[in-house]
């Protein structure tokens, strides 16, 4: 049974029947492949009929399409089948070697509307998208947001209660269900109630490991330059940037970090191996913005996991660490919403993130617990230094506080993940 994604759905039909090519990415196994289905739902009931809608995912063995020749024949018969328009669904397109030939051959010779899918970024790197053009719109799309793990585990709870029924009747607090979020992750096939830290350890191994041989390995024995040569120096580095998620990133710290451990690598050579953990969307960069100087940061960004649970696997669970989690899930929340994301920089303040979208923006503190005094003060500090008339938010996991300090306003987990209310 497909469970609703509401958001992204939207995304993807406010451009259906345009010359765009509707291009979806993100992790593996995160829900690209569900997501088309659930489009075609949504065609099929606007009234599309069956027989226009062509849909191939060239990672099944029943597809026998092996290259651009077979794919482009494949739905140009299709086609010449109708009176009417073809709708083209290709998951995992990044198979086929000279598939944007291919897209782009089917926009010029077909009356279609064309949605694929692809887990690499590399799919969308600065020579492909060139092939395209500017004729697509990228979707990117992320594990289970908070909300969505409420719908796939059957939850709902009501405006302002923190109290909800599971599916077998049983009562559950918002608390129990967000820290099982926090230790699970929002993989699909994770949202559950009855999953195990087993099953997850398990999971998290195939998806880690489908990932480095689909998504790295092959790509780098198709390169022109190889840049990845050592899969274990690679798992090493995943490992320090899920350690530090929300710390500053710096190259050469990671190279000294190896070197202390008895490897010689450059500053350049980490670089490459965490662009190509990012490119296949395991990591997601957050660069800085100065506040002051108007202009995006190029040192020391900020790296994030898609999925959280990946954490607990890459470190073997030896590192929990409550705060880093809150913050890396904010960060997902608002990406899941629409925002652009950046870790604000005043001075020798810090933000942890600026978001924007549109002409909107909100300035963001996040915080494990209030309790302390001296801890709000703290995390209030950066946020009363910013003189222009943005909203300004402090997302708390514990605690309350006055619902406005100074103008900026305290929003606790359960109202940011379940009501989404931020501004």
């Amino acid at each position: 049974m497909l469970v609703e994604r509401h958001a992204y759905t939207e995304r993807i039909m406010l451009f259906h029947d345009t010359d765009l090519v509707k291009v979806v990415t993100g992790i593996r196994r995160c829900g690209k492949s569900s997501l088309l289905q659930l489009v075609q739902n949504v065609l099929l009931s606007e009234g599309k009929r069956p027989d226009q809608i062509a849909a191939v995912n060239l990672e099944s063995r029943k597809v026998q399409i092996s290259d651009d020749r077979e794919l482009y024949s494949y739905f140009k018969n299709r086609a010449n089948k109708l009176n009417d328009r073809l709708y083209v669904f290709i998951d995992e397109i990044q198979r086929i070697k000279g598939w944007h030939d291919v897209v782009n051959a089917l926009r010029v010779d077909l009356d279609c509307d064309i949605y694929v899918t692809g887990s690499n970024a590399f799919l969308l790197s600065s020579d492909i998208a060139t092939y395209l053009s500017g004729r697509y719109v990228e979707v990117n799309v992320l594990p289970l947001a908070f909300c969505e793990y409420l719908d796939f585990c059957g939850i709902t709870f009501d405006d302002g209660s923190d109290v909800a029924i599971d599916s077998d009747g049983r009562l559950v607090t918002f608390d129990s269900i967000f820290e099982r979020f926090m230790h699970f992750g929002g993989m699909p096939a994770l949202a559950s109630l009855t999953t195990t830290q087993e099953q997850q350890f398990q999971y998290m191994k195939s998806l880690y490991d489908t990932i480095m041989v689909r998504d790295v390995l092959d790509r780098e024995r198709h390169a022109s330059e190889r840049r990845i040569s050592d899969p274990d120096l690679l798992r090493r580095i995943a490992d320090y940037l899920a350690d530090n998620i929300g710390n500053l990133l710096s190259m050469n710290r990671i190279a000294h970090a190896l070197v202390a451990n008895g490897e010689k690598v450059s500053d350049k050579t980490v670089a490459a191996y965490v662009k190509t953990l990012q490119d296949a969307y395991l990591f997601y960069e957050c660069r800085r913005f100065d506040l002051r100087g108007k202009g995006l940061l190029k040192v020391n960004p900020k790296t994030y996991l898609s999925d959280i649970g990946l954490r607990r696997w890459l470190l073997n669970g030896r590192s929990y660490d409550t705060g880093r989690i809150f913050e890396n899930l904010v960060y997902l929340q608002l990406l899941y919403e629409g925002y652009a994301v950046e870790v604000g920089k005043l001075y020798e303040k810090e933000i942890d993130f600026v978001a924007t979208h549109e002409d909107e923006r909100v300035y963001i503190q996040v915080a494990d617990n209030i309790y302390d005094e001296s801890t709000l003060k703290r995390e209030l500090a950066p946020l009363e230094s910013i003189r222009d008339s943005y909203p300004k938010r402090l997302i708390v996991r514990t605690g309350t506080a006055s619902q406005g300090i100074n103008g900026i306003r305290v929003v606790s987990a359960r109202d940011f993940f379940v009501d989404r209310q931020l501004v």
